[in-house]
């Protein structure tokens, strides 16, 4: 009886270790991914950034729900912007193939005029695997709220 308590207890120990290093890999697949969307950007290949998304994959922003997301990097890229950064802050698995992740992003560029233009906010997105590759099925990317002026 003492020996199985004790192989419980020992157990029970070794368990948040395993899932230590278990979010640890995962954390590290996700920014892996996220990785991906500023170099693909870079490259500034509409279809390429589309090709990030699963399979009837959204963007979501104050302009409304984006269902056609090689017209709207077209779009982005149109309007002059090149570069953008992101950060993970923190993400939620849901399953073995689903994770909830949110953080920040900074983009820039400059217009038709030459004249610097910079875009940033907070960003939530619904990432999934789809044949073994992390895909974003939901993006969703919000400006930051202006500073509150105290009365």
């Amino acid at each position: 009886m003492r020996i199985a308590y004790l192989l419980c207890s020992f157990l029970a120990l070794l368990a948040p270790a395993a899932a230590a290093e278990q979010d640890q890999n995962l954390r590290q697949e996700i920014e892996k991914g996220l990785a991906a969307y500023p170099a693909t950007f870079s490259k500034l290949d509409p279809a390429a950034m589309a090709a990030l998304y699963a399979k009837d994959g959204v963007l979501v922003n104050p302009g409304g729900l984006h269902t056609d997301l090689v017209k709207w990097y077209e779009g982005v890229f149109k309007a002059g912007f090149d570069h953008v950064e992101n950060t993970l802050d923190q993400f939620w698995p849901l399953g073995p193939d689903t994770v909830i992740s949110m953080g920040e992003y900074r983009g820039t560029g400059k217009n038709q005029s030459g004249t610097p233009i910079e875009f940033g906010g907070r960003w939530t997105a619904v990432n999934v695997r789809e044949d073994g590759v992390w895909k974003i099925r939901m993006l969703t990317a919000f400006p930051k709220s202006p500073p509150q002026v105290a009365k």
